[in-house]
This record gives C-alpha cells, structure tokens and sequence, in this order.
C-alpha cells in the first residue's frame, strides 16, 4: 500500500514540472536568482568529483541557513577531513551561504522531490550524512538516501499542530520515510512526542533544543551597528520592522504616522521579508506621504548621513539585517500580523539586546516566543493598532527597553547548546560509518 502511495507521489510530481516551470519563471522575474542555475533543481550539478568524504547540509532559505552557520562552523573544525556541501531552496539563501560561510563549502540548489533528479544528485555528490535543518521530509529523497547507506539527520525539528494533523492523513507512508531517518534533533519534548507518533523510532529521537539560540554575534556587527546609528542619526529615536508580508507594510506604516505625532523625528527602517518586494513598498509608502529612502541609493550616492526629515529608510540589501537590529531602540519582527505566516525569527533582536514586539501569529516560532513574552523581553501585541502605542512607550522610557534588552540577552545565553549536542549525534553517526567501513 505505502508503495503504491509513493508512486502516486511520484507520477503526480512529475505531472507538476510543467507547473513548477512555470513558476520559476513567474519567481525569476521577481528576483533573477531563480533562473541561475535552475537545472540544478533536476539534479544537474557542476560539482567536482569528492576527493574526500562528504557532509551535506539542507537548509532551505534566510532563516535555517543562519541558524546553520554555528552547526556548520562546528562541522568545519571538528571534521576537516570531511568536505561539506550546503544546499537551499530560495536564491536568498544561497547568497547567506556566500556571505556566512564564503567559499569554505560547496553550494547547490536542492533537487525536486523527482526519482530521477534525486537519483542524479546523489550519483554526482556521493554525501556521506545528509543534516537537514527544520523539518522537511523529502519521501524520494530520503528513500533513496536509505537505499545507498547515506546517514539521514533531521535537525533543529520542529511540528506544529497543523503539520502534525496534515501528516496524519497519510500516517502509514509518512511512517515509512519518517523509519529512514537515522536520528532526530528535536527542538522540545512537544516536537518529540509528535515526529514519534507519525511514526518515528522514539528511541532515536533526542531533544537538543534550538540551535537558533547558538547564534552569535560578531563583535564586528555591534561596530557595524554603530556605523549605522551614526548613518541615520545618532539622536534621533529608530525603530525597525523587519521580516515584514505583503499586508502588514500598510499597518506599519498606519503606526509610523501615530508614531511621529509623538516623535517628529522618530526613524523607521523597514525591511521586507522578501527583496523583490522592495519597490512596491517603496512606492506605498512614498504614496501614503512618507519620505523614504533605500539603502541602494546610499551605495550608489555615497551618502554618509541621512537627511533629518526622512521618515522611512527601506532596508533593501541582504545579509545586513543583524547590523541595523544593533542601530535601534526597538524591533518588531513581522510575518506576525496575518494568519498563516507564523512568524520570524525573534532571537536575533533579542540577543542584541534590543526589545522586540511581534503580532499573535507566531506558530513557527512559538516555543521562543513564549519564553520572550515570560521573561518580559517581548510583547505580543493582538491588536495591530497597538503597535504605535508599545512603541511609543518604549521609545519614552529608556530605563523599560534596557531592562527588556538585559532579560532578551540573557534568555539567550542560558538556552544555547544546541549545537554541541547536535555534534554529539554526528559524532555518533560518522562513527558508526566508519566502524561499518
């Protein structure tokens, strides 16, 4: 039966290229990303031959690649006799790679879910372990990792509610792959119980948290910030709205306005989630009576300090979000406003010490929010006109966003780990490989 339910899969994935072609296309126009390399999702990869044995590490876009980084730097230095290949789904993430990482590892898109792309992608790459970060499950994949010994770790595993209800319609064959896995990572016992009640062997299923907590922070982003406050105005009062969807940029903007009636001077530096949205927002804002300006024109202006009167500077580069978290007074972090987003990233403003406010649709990111909101370095806001009032708030009183800073930091310290013990399991597995050879 599992079977027949993996060839249904399959023929109506295949049924699907033309579409996704299409879509590829329609993404392209919108970030030209998409089209480089886009036989690479068939499994056609330029790589060299392995001159010695490799790790692969999956992490679809932004987000896993930089909870990746610390796993990846780890992997680096204690098993530099491995080559290690990070793949990515999204254009943005394979430019985090570059930026992150540089050139100490290899990079390729991830083929399609296709039989015969998977089977091409790994005749070429000849991984050793396969970590994937999150929790994406790949039936062909993964099936034909098992098939050829390859080692399968899923990392950093989280399933909300909703995945959990969706994957149980189909409990016998999502039990089949999830069997191929040779450990999880989960990011709590919550996500634990759940991957074990699909199916997966709970004996290797291990709770190391979340490695989002083992980000650090350069040193070199605190000075970069600097640099930043003192592009923008050093005095003046900033606050950012990062990560923002199509749908929130009108109520940030709608707040911005409240906002500047209690601080003529007041900054906001608006970064969409998704680059090529950035000239639409641009556009809504300077309709809505704003003046705005981009990060692009300062580059190609050479412009050392903002004019005063600006009121929105559009953040429209990537790789910089981190340095423009340290310039603030307050984040909010947006895909928290409007239902099926779930959410982004609170960490990184928090262990910078910056105060952060999100929205009441935090799904992906509702264990880290819920510790936010408890050691009071966070505030969920359920109705979006409250936005302008926290802000206003924390923007008034200097001693409220030291001591919310202070508990964010120190939340963060005590929860990280994550990655020695993930280490812990690579160790593991890479052992028991070599001890087979």
């Amino acid at each position: 039966m599992t079977i027949n339910v993996l060839i249904l899969y399959s023929f109506i994935l295949y049924l699907l290229v033309p579409v996704v072609l299409l879509r590829l296309l329609w993404s392209g126009l919108k970030n030209r990303g998409y089209w480089n390399r886009w036989y690479e999702r068939f499994g056609f990869v330029d790589l060299p031959a392995a001159k010695r044995p490799r790790i692969w590490i999956h992490a679809v876009s932004v987000g896993e690649v930089q909870a990746a980084v610390p796993l990846i730097q780890s992997l680096m230095k204690t098993f530099p006799q491995y080559e290690l290949l990070v793949t990515t789904v999204t254009p943005t993430g394979s430019i985090m790679v570059r930026q992150r990482i540089g050139t100490s590892v290899m990079h390729t898109f991830l083929p399609y879910d296709l039989p015969g792309a998977v089977n091409r992608f790994l005749d070429r790459t000849e991984p050793r372990l396969l970590i994937v970060m999150e929790t994406e499950i790949w039936p062909n994949l993964y099936l034909q990792c098992a098939a050829r010994g390859i080692h399968i770790l899923l990392t950093n595993a989280r399933l909300s509610e909703k995945s959990y209800n969706g994957y149980k319609k189909v409990g016998k064959f999502i039990r089949l792959v999830l069997h191929k896995i040779t450990f999880i990572a989960a990011q709590s016992e919550t996500d634990a119980d759940r991957l074990a009640a699909l199916g997966a062997n709970r004996g290797r299923i291990v709770v190391t948290g979340n490695l989002k907590f083992d980000v650090e922070i350069p040193d070199s982003v605190i000075s970069q910030g600097q640099s930043v406050r003192r592009l923008i105005g050093p005095k003046r009062p900033v606050w950012i709205a990062a990560s923002t969807h199509a749908g929130e940029e009108e109520i940030i903007l709608a707040a911005q306005r409240w906002i500047i009636e209690r601080f003529p001077a007041c900054l906001l530096i608006l970064a969409p989630r998704h680059p090529e949205r950035c000239t639409s927002v641009a556009e809504l804002s300077h309709n809505a009576g704003f003046k705005i300006i981009r990060k692009s024109q300062l580059i190609s202006n050479q412009v050392e300090q903002i004019e005063s009167d600006v009121q929105i500077f559009m953040l429209d580069t990537i790789g910089e979000l981190p340095a423009y978290y340290a310039a603030v007074d307050v984040a909010f972090v947006g895909g928290s406003l409007l239902p099926r987003m779930g959410g982004h990233n609170v960490l990184e403003p928090a262990s910078l010490g910056v105060p952060v406010i999100t929205g009441s649709h935090t799904s992906a990111f509702m264990e880290i929010n819920r510790l936010l909101y408890e050691r009071r370095a966070a505030v969920q806001i359920t109705d979006p006109a409250q936005i302008a009032e926290i802000v206003i708030r924390l923007l008034a009183d200097p001693a409220l966003r030291q001591r919310m800073g202070d508990a964010g930091k120190a939340l963060v310290k005590q929860n990280q780990g994550s990655v020695g013990r993930v280490m812990e399991l690579v160790s593991n597995i890479l052992l028991a490989g070599d001890n087979q050879g």
